[in-house]
Order: C-alpha cells, then sequence, then structure tokens
C-alpha cells in the first residue's frame, strides 16, 4: 500500500508545482494590482472606491463597505476570506497608506488638473460607469430607467379571450452567469406554445440586475436579495402576478430558488437547469461553493479561467478593463475576421457587463447564496411546490455531484441527468423536447385562475 501511494504523491506533486508557482505569482500581481487600482481611482475619480483585499471590520475609511456581521446585507464571507500570501503576510498595508502618501506629496493633484483640466468640477456621483468601465451610448442606456429590461412574449388576446374565464400560465425565465434574456428569446422562445382554447400564456425573459440591457449601478453589492427584489419590481408587481413558474438556468438557478421562496403561495413550478447547489456544512457553504467552481488548477482552460476571475478581484477588472471596456474594438476585429455584418448574440452579450457586477454577482449569488438555498428549498417543498432539475453527464462548469447532493438531501425534488450534453447543450441540442418537458410540468402543476 505504501510502494503503490509513493508514486501517486509524487505524480500529484509534480502536477501540483506549476499550478502553486501560478497561482502565487497571481497572488503578487493582483496585491499589487490592489495599488496601481488604487492610485488609479484617486486620480480618475477623486474618489477611493472599496476593494476586498481586507476584512470588512478593519475598514474606516473607505465607504461601500459592509459588515458580514449584519445577515441582512447577504453579503458572501468569500469576499474577503479568498486566501492570499501577500495580503496575509501585510503586503498591503502600502496600499492602506497610499492615499494619505500620495496626498501630502501632491501627485494625485497635478495628474488631474494636467489630465481632466476642464473635468474638475464632474461629480463622481454624476457618473453612470466607472473610469475602467465602457461609457458609449449602448452601456449606459440603463441610466433611463430603475427596472431590469424584460423581455415578454404573449399572443394576441382579444377582448372576448379576455373576458373569458380561461386559466393564464406566466413563466419567469432567468438567465445564467455572464448571460441575457436572449439565451431564452434565441433559442427556446419559438418553440414555446401559443394561447389554446384552454390556456393564455405569457413569458418574461429578464436581463439580470448587471447584465445585458438592465441597470448596472456601481454601488451596487449585487447580492441575491437585491436580485429578487428587482425581478420583484420589474416582472411581478408591475404585471400584477398571482401566479408564476420559474425556469432558470446555472446562476439564475439560485436566484429563481430564492425568488419562488418568496412568493411561496404564488409560484407552481420550479424548473433549474444546472443549479450550482452546495449543502450547508461546518466550513461554510459559501466557501466551499468557491472551493468547487473555482478550484485552483490549470487545466482545463475554463477552469483555469474560472479561478483567475473568481479569486483575484483586481486581476479580474483588469481582464473587464481589456475586453468589456473596449468591446467595441473587439466587435470590429470579430465582423473582419469572421466576414460577418453582425457578431454573435452570445460574444456581446458576454461583454455587457461590469467588473463590479461579475464579481459580486459570483461571490454574493453563487458563493453568498450557498447558505440560503437549502433554507429556500425546504419552503418550497413545505409548500408543496414541484421542483424538477435537469443536468448534462458531462457539464464541466457545475459538478454533476451537486445534483445528486441536491437529491440526497431532498427526495422530493425530481431529477433528470441528459447523457452527451454539458452545461449548455444540455438545453440547446434539445430545445424542442427541454419545452415539451416544461409544458408538462405547467399543465400538471396545478393551475390556478389570476
Amino acid at each position: 500500500m505504501i510502494a503503490s501511494s509513493f508514486p501517486e504523491k509524487c505524480v500529484s506533486l509534480i502536477n501540483g508545482a506549476p499550478c502553486w508557482a501560478v497561482f502565487f505569482l497571481f497572488d503578487l500581481l493582483d496585491s499589487f494590482l490592489c495599488i496601481v487600482f488604487r492610485f488609479l481611482d484617486e486620480v480618475m475619480e477623486e474618489k477611493l472606491e472599496s476593494c476586498h483585499c481586507k476584512n470588512p471590520q478593519e475598514t474606516t475609511n473607505f465607504s461601500g463597505y459592509e459588515l458580514l456581521s449584519n445577515d441582512d446585507k447577504h453579503l458572501s464571507e468569500t469576499l474577503y476570506r479568498r486566501r492570499n500570501v501577500f495580503r496575509q503576510a501585510g503586503f498591503l498595508r502600502f496600499a492602506r497608506k497610499l492615499p494619505e502618501i500620495t496626498k501630502k506629496i501632491g501627485i494625485v493633484t497635478f495628474l488631474r488638473n494636467f489630465l481632466f483640466p476642464h473635468k474638475m468640477k464632474k461629480l463622481h456621483h454624476e457618473v453612470a460607469n466607472r473610469w475602467s468601465d465602457c461609457g458609449c451610448k449602448t452601456c449606459v442606456s440603463w441610466t433611463n430607467t430603475n427596472k431590469l429590461n424584460v423581455i415578454l412574449k404573449q399572443p394576441s388576446i382579444s377582448q372576448d379571450l379576455l373576458m373569458s374565464n380561461k386559466s393564464e400560465v406566466n413563466v419567469i425565465f432567468i438567465h445564467g452567469f455572464l448571460a441575457s434574456s436572449s439565451f431564452w428569446t434565441n433559442t427556446v422562445f419559438k418553440y414555446l406554445p401559443e394561447t389554446t382554447t384552454k390556456t393564455n400564456y405569457r413569458f418574461f425573459a429578464v436581463d439580470l440586475l448587471g447584465f445585458g440591457d438592465s441597470p448596472k449601478p456601481r454601488d451596487c453589492r449585487y447580492s441575491l436579495k437585491e436580485h429578487v427584489e428587482m425581478i420583484e419590481k420589474s416582472v411581478i408587481l408591475p404585471n400584477n402576478l398571482s401566479s408564476f413558474h420559474v425556469v432558470a438556468h446555472s446562476m439564475g438557478c439560485i436566484i429563481a430558488i430564492a425568488l419562488a421562496a418568496k412568493f411561496s403561495d404564488n409560484v407552481k413550478s420550479v424548473a433549474l437547469v444546472a443549479p450550482p447547489y452546495f449543502a450547508n456544512s461546518k466550513g461554510g457553504a459559501s466557501c466551499d461553493a468557491l472551493d468547487v467552481i473555482a478550484e485552483k488548477k490549470l487545466w482545463p482552460p475554463t477552469s483555469f479561467f474560472s479561478a483567475m476571475m473568481a479569486w483575484y478581484e483586481h486581476i479580474g477588472r483588469g481582464v473587464c478593463l481589456v475586453v468589456c471596456r473596449h468591446h467595441r474594438t473587439w466587435e470590429r476585429i470579430i465582423k473582419i475576421v469572421t466576414w460577418r455584418r453582425k457578431v454573435p448574440t452570445a460574444i456581446t452579450e458576454l461583454m455587457k457587463h461590469t467588473h463590479q457586477s461579475a464579481w459580486h454577482s459570483v461571490h454574493n449569488v453563487i458563493c453568498g447564496g450557498a447558505k440560503f438555498t437549502d433554507k429556500h428549498l425546504e419552503t418550497l417543498i413545505n409548500s408543496g411546490v414541484r421542483i424538477n432539475v435537469v443536468q448534462g453527464d458531462r457539464d464541466a462548469i457545475v459538478p454533476i455531484d451537486c445534483l445528486w447532493n441536491m437529491k440526497a438531501k431532498f427526495p422530493a425534488v425530481k431529477v433528470e441527468v441528459i447523457a452527451g450534453t454539458d452545461h449548455s447543450t444540455v438545453i440547446m441540442s434539445r430545445r424542442e423536447v427541454f419545452v415539451a418537458n416544461l409544458v408538462s410540468l405547467w399543465s400538471s402543476s396545478g393551475e390556478t385562475q389570476n
């Protein structure tokens, strides 16, 4: 036994050494970028924005921090418990003293007057986007509204039908991370049923807060609570939904469960696709979730990128500075390379977010939401809400173990594994079948009059 385990340990050490070295350098780079961005924020915006490089209980000088001891804040422990060798060694003490040092030297004022002589009177709160975010007309169009962008599909109904006693089926579709309502509207919407002699259908596809064409406020923490409240404000209340179903994918599943739990007396069914589920544990569901969805490893590339963006706040901001802020340049390049007049929707929607919205949604929804999911599922099951879950057996984004862990803890949840499909193709490669299963779920969930 000892002889056989020794080679395995050697192989593990050889594979782990490059990984440790790369993420060690990332720890150093992220700490360095913390100093760089703090300096640039003060020069470009005349105000320091808070980051999560230290425990918020230590913070007294900068706005934007909220104490995690307050349960009402719904913030994730992973925002400040992320391991970083240099942060733990006190490397960022210089960053904390940077504002005071730069003020004494006067370099910030000099650079601000030199670079922006005509913009000194522009107040910080008047600007919708940060200097590292794109400020084009499309990206700041959300400033004209305080509600989510919602795509509504419903057939034209005559007055006679409106006055009839036909049941009404309302369905809210919620997309996943770095996506938008087009995930549903460009795929499954054309297969959804039309009004029948017995039923009127209304389908709502939302752009979540911080994504697509929805608002991306810079002072928002994009917590699970804020996402749910915005859907309530933008869909449920304006349309007087007294009964509805919810369909969600990936990160949207956590929001869907929370939304359904809040309206457990109104929701009829919940259909989840590849939900990231992490049961509460002694170590903390939020931290467990981060270790699973963003495990520090070099292969496959998707896992490496997820780890880099989830663990390193300032490296992630740098990536968004290059990609999202300059999305128009990338779109022109893609058009030239692909010889297309229009950039694929999946690519444009991928860049329709800010670092603020993406970063906080990862931690406060996927990780932070993990500690609330069990309670929300219990509420739904006790209310008799039907919950169907489907996932592909080749899903490399959300481990298939998440599905089985949910089923083990909540036997009432109906689960289905689709062979040969991954995180997206579980829907995309079987759209008609997927919609047919949804219609069957809706019809068997005991519709009531609206």
